[in-house]
């Protein structure tokens, strides 16, 4: 019972309170830059769960295994991101070969899985939260879903934006960054809800 409580305080945690976009500010890249419509913000976001879980469970046991024993744990950021790399270039594969549409409609935002931050954050706070294998793709699975929540979230305030007319000088980027920063300050209330309710 405590196990399972301490894997749900994990995953509601990851998801609302320390959202990797709108809490931690990664991933800001894709989050701007495919948000603008919903099925390519939830393709893009599936394919980053996807990739999130696959380099936790290949990273985790890297580190303790194989880097930690050996005194290597500076090599951590490179192997990470080689192995990032790697997984992103499967899944851009599998896309390629099966799902044409969404390799399409995500283009040039499928390769930015690379370098984005809130895989490599993931796998790294992982580490630095001292989370087990189990507790890391936990709160991997809740760091994908966080980043997909952000992303629909997201998508649904543009697609209201394009309605309304904003002055010139807010045009574009700036009214984009200032609607992220108050979605982002509506996810400050989960904080004490999360441990309201596991603590």
């Amino acid at each position: 019972m405590e196990l399972f409580r301490n894997l749900m305080y994990i995953l509601v945690t990851s998801v609302l309170v320390e959202n990797v976009v709108l809490a931690k500010f990664l991933g800001c890249c894709p989050f701007l830059g495919v948000s603008k419509k919903l099925d390519s913000a939830v393709g893009m976001s599936s394919a980053v769960i996807f990739v999130m879980l696959m380099a936790t469970a290949v990273t985790w046991p890297i580190y303790t295994y194989l880097l930690a024993p050996n005194g290597l744990e500076y090599l951590q950021t490179i192997v990470f991101i080689l192995v990032i790399a790697a997984l992103v270039q499967m899944v851009e594969f599998i896309l390629k070969k099966y799902m044409k549409s969404l390799y399409k409609a995500l283009g040039v935002y499928l390769p930015l899985i690379t370098t984005n931050c809130a895989v490599l954050g993931c796998t790294l706070l992982n580490l630095e939260n001292h989370y087990n294998f189990l507790e890391s793709l936990v709160n991997a699975l809740g760091s994908g879903l966080g980043f997909m929540l952000a992303m629909v979230l997201f998508a649904g305030v543009r697609s209201k934006m394009e309605s309304v007319e904003f002055p010139k000088s807010f045009q574009g980027i700036p009214i984009t960054l200032v609607a992220a920063s108050i979605v982002s300050m509506s996810f400050m209330g989960f904080a004490s809800v999360a441990d309201g309710i596991f603590r």
